[in-house]
This record gives C-alpha cells, sequence and structure tokens, in this order.
C-alpha cells in the first residue's frame, strides 16, 4: 500500500481553491494552530479533524482496511 502524505493534499487542494488557512480552520471548525501543524506534516489529528478538512475542500476520506494474510 503506497503511504499517502495527506499534509500535502490537504494544502495542495487549499491553495487550488484560494482559501487561506484562516478560512478553512474557521470553515471546518477546526483551530488554526491544529490546520498550520497539520500542513507542516506535525502533530497527529484525529479521523474527525481530517474528514472534516476534506469536506470542506471537497475531498472524500476512505478508510481501507487491509485484511491479514491469516483472515479467511
Amino acid at each position: 500500500m503506497a503511504h499517502i502524505d495527506i499534509s500535502k493534499i490537504i494544502k495542495q487542494r487549499r491553495k487550488v481553491l484560494g482559501i487561506t488557512q484562516e478560512e478553512l480552520a474557521d470553515m471546518a471548525d477546526v483551530g488554526l494552530r491544529t490546520l498550520k501543524s497539520i500542513e507542516k506534516g506535525k502533530g497527529n489529528p484525529t479521523v474527525d479533524t481530517i474528514a472534516k478538512l476534506a469536506d470542506i475542500l471537497g475531498m472524500e476520506l476512505k478508510l481501507l482496511i487491509k485484511s491479514m494474510p491469516n483472515d479467511q
């Protein structure tokens, strides 16, 4: 499975839409410090926080659970 850098995706999408960090944080009801930390690839955001940001940015968050080799 490929590693996805969600911080880069969020920052890139925000810039494409012409939204400032302050605007996105406000629209997603996320702290500005939290958003800045996420965009820098730091911190440990919750799935709920990422889902809020993705929703505002017009993206969909999907969670796939990988099966284990011993699962039948």
